[in-house]
């Protein structure tokens, strides 16, 4: 069972306008083999106890959980395996949807929000990670420099591609609103699409510069002949 005060917050922790750190007492994370990025979408397929549990209450008190990336070990508990190391930047995820038909299993669709920072964990006795964080500050709103015009238009086309494909009227494949313009936006859809290593993503996803994530996007882009 998870411990009272689980959401806990500072008394100002969601106040974009206060100038002190922002910290989160006692939030659950979720260990993944993938990074969710601020404004991304993850479907999630949950079954196990812990994290049933965890999803319900987040659910219920209209709260976060956060997702980090695994560094060692299994998304899935096996019995005599070690605990899970992870990486210590993560994203706050807030639950958009829930599907409860399956017996034993919810289907949830999650959003990235802000990113944070570990500062303290612990393992409850189900397996559930604890943690206290530090919030990022969010991406500033950069626009997108001319020589890098073409990351955007790549993604649009790559989007109007994925929605034909699924058919038209179905849920768009990234967040909306659109923000081609922006960089810190427009490198993170496309982080979420490219098949590289988790490590780089996780990498990319740290930066706090979002012209740089762009750029190297952008590079990205072109050496492997995708655009540019």
């Amino acid at each position: 069972m998870i411990r009272p005060g689980i959401f806990r917050r500072s008394p100002h922790a969601f106040e974009r306008t206060v100038p002190e750190i922002l910290t989160l007492s006692s939030l659950p994370l979720f260990p993944l083999q993938t990074v969710l990025f601020p404004g991304g979408l993850l479907p999630l397929r949950v079954f196990e106890v812990r994290y049933l549990d965890m999803v319900r209450r987040c659910q219920s008190a209209d709260a976060p959980f956060g997702v980090v990336a695994l560094k060692r070990g299994s998304e899935v508990r096996q019995a005599g395996a070690p605990p899970e190391a992870f990486h210590t930047i993560g994203t706050l995820a807030t639950i958009q949807s829930l599907d409860a038909s399956q017996s034993g299993r919810l289907m949830v669709e999650c959003r990235g929000e802000q990113r944070f920072e570990v500062i303290r964990t612990e393992m409850l006795k189900n397996g559930l990670w604890m943690s206290d964080v530090r919030r990022l500050d969010d991406d500033l709103a950069v626009p997108v420099p001319p020589d890098l015009t073409f990351v955007g238009q790549a993604l649009a086309r790559v989007l109007e591609s994925l929605q034909a494909r699924q058919g038209y009227g179905t849920p768009a494949p990234v967040s909306e609103p659109m923000r081609l313009d922006d960089c810190g936006w427009l490198a993170n859809r496309w982080c979420e699409l490219l098949p590289i290593p988790l490590e780089l993503k996780q990498r990319l996803m740290q930066l706090d510069n979002p012209l740089v994530r762009l750029e190297l996007v952008g590079d990205i882009l072109h050496r492997t002949g995708i655009a540019g």
